[in-house]
């Protein structure tokens, strides 16, 4: 009987019926959730969160401009609400919009699907009715999803994105000019998405930290795009590799 059993369990394991882990290789395989996408070319990605805030944002826009570079917003919809001029400067100067939920929702528990999906759709409404155009990509705040929210994402439509490990910057925190200069050009290679914030009430440190990333990564020859670029340059790779 034992020995019955022990065969039915390896055949199990060995068969792939065991439940896969769910860790940052599973999603990535899936596609369900995108870190980085390494590239062969020097291209690079700087995402902003929580915003809309003229207060940071006008000025980090005014150095995207001076630079050529193209970021993404994700954005919370609450503030697209009340700073709709900055959002339609943002798309005017080509860059991309992005979803961050409506009211900046940690999803660190399960939750009512409906309250999931109207933090994203409240948002989505903002933006399209603004700019006629729904966004294509999703970032759960704080970092934190589940396969519930994942999935519920995907049925809305979006990709959802996070950030290169190694690219957190953790300006929200003020952690001086020096340490979120460091970080970003220390680690820069192709393809990272870098995180930081345009909604930092009090400080000016990311917005110096750019006057200085800015044009050293053009010095170093990387083309500042944003996330979509990079997901679209990654699948132009793979085309050219398999003809």
């Amino acid at each position: 009987m034992k020995r019955c059993l022990f065969v039915t369990l390896c055949f199990f394991v060995f068969c792939g019926f065991e439940h896969p882990k769910k860790d940052r290789y599973f999603y990535e395989k899936r596609g369900e959730i995108v870190w980085e996408v390494p590239l062969e070319e020097k291209k690079i990605a700087l995402t902003f969160d929580d915003g809309p805030y003229p207060e940071t944002t006008n000025q980090i826009l005014d150095l995207l401009k001076q630079y050529h570079a193209k970021a993404t917003f994700f954005v919370i919809g609450n503030r697209v609400n009340r700073f709709p001029e900055t959002i339609k400067r943002e798309v005017e100067e080509g860059h991309e919009l992005a979803n961050h939920t409506f009211n900046h929702v940690y999803f660190k528990a399960k939750m009512d699907p409906l309250t999931i999906q109207n933090e994203i759709l409240k948002t989505e409404q903002s933006i399209v009715q603004l700019t006629g155009k729904k966004p294509a990509l999703f970032r759960p705040p704080g970092g934190f999803y589940s396969e519930q929210l994942l999935q519920i994402a995907k049925k809305m439509g979006y990709t959802t994105v996070l950030w290169s490990w190694h690219q957190d910057t953790n300006d929200w925190r003020s952690p001086g000019v020096n340490r979120i200069v460091k970080k970003v050009l220390n680690n820069a290679r192709n393809g990272d998405i870098v995180l930081l914030h345009d909604y930092t009430p009090g400080s000016t440190q990311t917005v110096r930290a750019l006057k200085i990333i800015l044009p050293e990564l053009e010095r170093r020859g990387f083309q500042i795009v944003t996330v979509s670029e990079l997901i679209n340059f990654k699948t132009q790779e793979i085309i050219r590799t398999h003809k």
